[in-house]
């Protein structure tokens, strides 16, 4: 049984849905589908160059195939049609994106290994185009032989040693120019501070020996070179060595050569000593004045010894009297 609540529920549902016949809307909804899926005698559907319907399948008759518009697309018919410089332009510009970005993407030891092949490659590079071009060629030059000492002669720089330069006078061989060659009054310490690689200059033979293939040069006057070849003369025995030469040994020496920062003085050992301009004793009284002010070739100067270096063969001087060295007291009266 139905209760009173329930009929009042009833009721109110019939009053707000209206009459609606839901199986003649059910029946529209299947004719407009049948219309949908009916053609026209006329219709005909193509998509393309292929033919979805004509209505002439129904008769049995197969339409022709339609006739294409336009040619068919050829491929790279835009690159062919390019000039071949653009096209070579475009691909040396691909070429060189594409090195560029495997380059950002090598391993770092691959990047480090040919930096550094590069690195050599420029030295190379660079080593080659300093090369000094010679003025004659290496075949029918002048022999040794011709030579003499004293004999003035014009060469070009080739290369430089730390020691001196090569200088190529046309002989079968370069010959040496020490630095303590290149100038009698300056401190020369490397030759590119006086000369370039490729120069032409005007040297001397100081001395030449055929059968050793060895040529030694000079810049320095004659005079000068002269009293050195006197000196070089010397026996051995008439030298001191520099075993028998100790720190704070007192000397007389000749001053031979005087250079920026001093002079070389024959002290009548193996080798020349060397005195500094601060160590002379007229340096405080000249300040600032170059050592040739207070310096020159011939003057006889009472030195001592600071140092004495056997391995390098140099002795080091200075004109005032060493503090160590016992001297005069003073004693006083009472």
């Amino acid at each position: 049984m139905v209760s009173d609540k329930e009929e009042r529920a009833i009721a109110e549902d019939d009053e707000i849905l209206p009459d609606v016949d839901f199986f003649a809307m059910i029946d529209d909804d299947d004719d407009d589908d049948d219309d949908d899926d009916e053609y026209d005698e006329d219709d005909e559907q193509v998509q393309g160059d292929v033919t979805l319907y004509s209505d002439e399948w129904e008769n049995g008759i197969e339409p022709a195939a339609p006739v294409p518009q336009t040619e068919p697309w050829k491929k790279n018919a835009r690159w062919e049609s390019l000039n071949p410089r653009v096209k070579l332009r475009i691909i040396e510009a691909q070429q060189a994106k594409a090195i560029e970005n495997k380059k950002k993407r090598e391993p770092i030891a691959d990047k480090k290994r040919r930096l550094l092949f590069r690195y050599k490659t420029l030295q190379q590079e660079k080593k080659k185009a300093s090369r000094v071009k010679r003025p004659l060629p290496l075949d029918g030059r002048t022999p040794l032989s011709a030579l003499s000492p004293d004999m003035e002669v014009s060469g070009t720089v080739i290369s430089f040693a730390k020691f001196g330069a090569y200088i190529d006078v046309g002989t079968e061989c370069d010959g040496l120019l020490h630095i303590s060659q290149i100038s009698e009054t300056d401190f020369i310490e490397h030759p590119r501070q006086v000369m370039t690689p490729g120069e032409e200059i005007v040297v001397r033979v100081k001395w030449v020996d055929a059968d050793l293939k060895k040529l030694q040069l000079t810049m320095l006057p004659l005079k000068a070179n002269a009293e050195q070849e006197d000196f070089d003369e010397e026996s051995d025995m008439d030298r001191i060595p520099l075993e028998d030469v100790d720190a704070d040994d007192e000397l007389w020496g000749e001053i031979k050569r005087v250079t920026a920062y001093g002079a070389y003085v024959e002290l009548g050992a193996e080798v020349d000593g060397f005195l500094h301009f601060m160590d002379h004793p007229q340096f405080n009284a000249k300040p600032g004045s170059p050592p040739k002010d207070f310096m020159a070739v011939g003057d006889r100067v009472r030195v001592w010894v600071s140092d004495v270096d056997t391995e390098r063969e140099r002795i080091k001087l200075t004109a005032n009297r060493p503090d160590t060295l016992p001297g005069p007291r003073l004693e006083l009266r009472r």
